[in-house]
């Protein structure tokens, strides 16, 4: 009895302690998880987490051309990722993944037997991490220091645990695989497999899928590029884990260990160059959205570029460039060496210590090593010697600055001949070249062009930007001259001027005046005197041929005594090309600022007929899940939904668009331009031999040239100028500069596309017409035009009656802003009589030619 109550005693004592202990347990673990639990970010928040992901931008067919992002991370379901790569995550980081509730307590056994044996050694401490914790690590807790601490581990679990009761697996693994830094810039499974092997997922090999599973323990370590052996023997070790989870089969785990590591750029067939399109895209959807949307909201961005337009577009820009600045020689070497520096063994290594230029490729630097009589030897970085010939550097003769009177006088912009190659260069010159195409190790020069410009080319109807290119090079200078550079249009702002008067009832077959000149500009502000490019003057001639010839003077006597400023004014801010048009004669020669994208898009609604567009690099944005956030096309179409197609009639979409103008009047300044090819400042174009309208432009001084033309279905414009404005040169204008940039743009885009002549609007008749006076023709021959005229008008050599004259001039009273400019000591005088008076330093501001 004794017995039996001593064991009830001890069993007491017994099961109080052991009470005790496992209450003194439970509140220590409890003050464990509330010590390290407090302040504890919000796991909740991760049912609703999206990734950072990257932003991408695919050209008019589909081709990926730039992509913005802070992280690069393609987001991808965990529905549509393959269950390989799944597996072989699962086999490497975490096999009990979907039976553990966010610990792995066998995993923290062995972690802490290892552990315990390291003790004492400078070896890292295992972890045991679960997937489940590395999502709580990488996104819940901060992990900037890379130790492997055991608080650190206590939150992980914590957090683990709240994750496990908050998400499902599925979802955790979605959040893991996506997340995960995998090196190279790469966050998550799809962006590895895109930079390391250019596949999607469900193209990876076991052996490519392995490699990527090996990387989330040591993303540098086992890079291949820097340690081969490594990265083999951890995706090796994945391959393993594959075997023995029966991921794969042993024959599967034998040839993917014998694969080697091979890393695959992406095929640059797939990506195409549009820099500054890019960079225009992306200010404008920051401006939209946001940078933080831009850079991490996941956004497609279908874009408008035309992938072999813009390719065009930007070689003959280059080709524009390069041409005008070897009409104004050569400027010089690069760098020199001195020649006590250039021998046998020295001279690679003094070369490859130069750095580049950027944006010259596929240009190379090059030494010059050795000058003959007929040729010059350079050498190359890779260590290859070449050849400079003497036909080569005939384009190289002495820069002559165009600031000299020598250049401002005369078309003299270079010094004599090139008869040998020692005019040019010499030992030491560090030089740029480029390998001449058939022949081996001959090489051309060339040199950085002085001069700036800028191409745009425009879908008429949609006002959709197919190819836009900003400067001579992106990587040197990231301004957009297209959007960016405002500058004086020049002539090139005539057809607006023209219409203006079209509208008010003139006709390209009207008469006026090219003649001298001269306008009172009020007290003391002297005289206005325009002149025209040359010396020449046409007297009472048609407006057409004023249009067509660009003449300054017509176009001044056109504004100021018939049609008057306001009305001209008023046109050019109807189409944009400036928003607020200053009431100054000056203004009707384009002395103006605006850019070359309002140009363009002003020539695009001449080419529709005169309806209003909006250009747009853009045609629609998505956001990560596929919602349009914005499209482009704004028409409505009711009823057009989810209507089945049956065979019958498409919808009619009827188009909403502001007419800006008459279309016979427009149709009238369109075969005006379209005589400037035929028998104006764009006889150029003749080469092109299809039917075209064109405008050259260029502003005094020569400063800035511009052309436009345009055909039904395509407008295109350049811009050539220096980004500090200076002369470019005497009778370097539109016509010369800027124009043969557009034919050759021309001649490769229109390849093998029909000639389309421009619709003729309702309303209109084609009159026989001798084109320089404006008479009426029989026949045809030579001189002999078919002019257009609306209906009512006819073949009248018109002269506007006294009463009219003096009403357009009362519109310009009311239209001047400055009420000197029709100051009271000049009033009465005719204006042929002005010329009388002393002339003013004024002698005409903004278009030539």
């Amino acid at each position: 009895m004794t017995y039996i109550i001593a064991m009830l005693r001890f069993l007491s004592w017994a099961l109080t302690l052991t009470f005790i202990f496992a209450v003194t347990g439970a509140l220590g673990v409890l003050s464990i998880l509330y010590y390290f639990g407090r302040g504890l970010p919000d796991y909740e928040q991760l049912a609703q987490y999206e990734p950072p992901v990257v932003s991408r931008f695919y050209a008019s067919d589909g081709r990926l051309f730039a992509e913005y992002a802070t992280q690069k991370r393609v987001f991808v379901p965990i529905e549509a990722i393959p269950k390989r790569v799944i597996q072989t995550f699962l086999a490497a980081e975490d096999k009990n993944f979907f039976e553990h509730s966010g610990l792995d307590f066998f995993g923290i056994m062995r972690a802490a037997i290892i552990n315990l044996s390291h003790m004492g050694t400078k070896k890292r401490p295992k972890g045991a991490s679960t997937i489940t914790q590395q999502v709580a690590k990488n996104l819940l807790l901060s992990s900037i220091s890379t130790e492997a601490s055991y608080e650190r581990k206590i939150k992980e679990a914590i957090l683990a645990f709240r994750i496990e009761t908050a998400l499902s697996k599925n979802r955790i693994l979605e959040i893991y695989l996506n997340e995960i830094f995998l090196g190279s810039g790469s966050y998550g499974v799809a962006a590895a497999a895109l930079n390391y092997f250019n596949k999607s997922l469900d193209e990876l090999s076991i052996a490519e899928a392995a490699f990527l599973a090996a990387l989330p323990k040591a993303p540098s370590k086992y890079n291949p590029k820097h340690n081969y052996e490594a990265a083999k023997a951890r995706r090796d070790w994945v391959i393993t884990r594959m075997y023995e989870e029966r991921v794969i089969t042993r024959e599967e785990a034998l040839e993917a260990k014998n694969t080697p590591i091979e890393l695959k750029k992406r095929d640059p067939a797939r990506v195409i160059k549009a820099d500054y399109f890019a960079e225009e895209v992306r200010r404008q959807l920051i401006a939209k959205y946001g940078e933080s949307t831009l850079y991490q909201g996941g956004l497609t961005i279908r874009t408008t570029v035309d992938p072999r337009l813009q390719k065009i577009a930007d070689w003959a820009l280059r080709k524009g460039l390069i041409t005008y600045d070897r009409r104004h020689g050569w400027r010089g070497p690069y760098l020199h060496i001195e020649g006590k520096d250039i021998t046998k063994e020295t001279w690679l290594e003094k070369l490859k210590e130069i750095p580049i230029p950027p944006g010259v490729e596929p240009w190379e630097l090059a030494l010059v090593l050795k000058v003959t009589d007929k040729a010059a030897t350079i050498g190359l970085k890779s260590g290859e010697e070449g050849t400079l010939p003497l036909s080569e550097l005939s384009w190289a003769r002495q820069h002559v600055p165009i600031t000299t009177e020598a250049a401002r006088a005369s078309e003299v912009f270079v010094g004599p001949p090139i008869s040998h190659p020692k005019e040019v260069l010499s030992e030491g010159d560090v030089i740029l070249v480029e390998a001449v195409a058939g022949n081996k190790n001959v090489y051309s020069l060339q040199q950085i062009p002085a001069v700036s410009g800028a191409f745009i080319a425009m879908d008429p109807h949609t006002g959709r930007v197919l190819a836009m290119s900003g400067g001579f090079s992106f990587e040197a200078s990231q301004f957009n001259r297209v959007s960016q550079a405002l500058r004086q249009p020049g002539s090139s702002i005539k057809p607006f001027v023209y219409l203006a008067a079209m509208e008010r009832g003139f006709s390209p077959a009207t008469i006026v005046s090219d003649s001298p000149i001269s306008i009172a500009m009020g007290y003391g502000l002297g005289i206005y005197a325009p002149k025209n490019v040359t010396s020449n003057y046409y007297g009472r001639v048609p407006l057409r041929i004023g249009l067509q010839k660009s003449l300054n003077m017509m176009t001044i006597r056109l504004v100021h005594e018939y049609v008057g400023m306001k009305p001209v004014a008023k046109m050019i801010e109807k189409f944009g090309i400036m928003d607020h048009v200053p009431m100054q004669l000056a203004m009707a020669l384009g002395a103006g600022e605006t850019t070359l994208m309002r140009m363009a898009t002003a020539y695009a609604m001449l080419a529709n007929g005169g309806k209003r567009l909006t250009p747009t690099l853009i045609d629609r944005i998505q956001d990560r899940y596929g919602k349009t956030l914005f499209t482009a096309d704004a028409r409505t179409c009711q009823n057009c939904k989810d209507v089945l197609w049956k065979n019958q009639q498409p919808p009619l979409i009827i188009d909403h668009r502001e007419q800006l103008a008459d279309p016979r009047s427009i149709y009238q300044v369109t075969s005006m331009c379209e005589g400037s090819v035929r028998a104006g400042s764009a006889r150029r174009a003749q080469v092109l031999k299809r039917i075209v309208a064109y405008k050259t432009g260029t502003t005094n001084g020569e400063k800035d040239a511009w052309t436009f033309g345009y055909t039904p279905d395509l407008v295109v414009g350049t811009y050539i100028g220096c980004d500090s404005p200076r002369p470019l040169g005497h009778m370097e204008g539109g016509s010369r500069v800027a124009l043969p940039t557009t034919i050759d743009f021309f001649e490769k885009a229109l390849k093998d596309v029909p000639n389309k002549p421009f619709k003729m609007p309702s309303g209109m008749k084609l009159v026989r017409m001798r084109e320089m006076t404006g008479q009426p023709a029989q026949g045809g021959g030579p001189g002999i035009i078919y002019e257009t005229l609306k209906d009512k008008q006819g073949l009248v050599a018109s002269s506007y009656s006294f009463e009219e004259r003096y009403e357009s001039q009362e519109s310009n009273r009311e239209a001047f802003s400055e009420p000197s400019l029709f100051h009271r000591p000049y009033e009465g005088i005719p204006v042929q009589d002005i010329r009388s008076q002393q002339p003013s330093a004024v002698t005409g501001t903004g278009g030539l030619y």
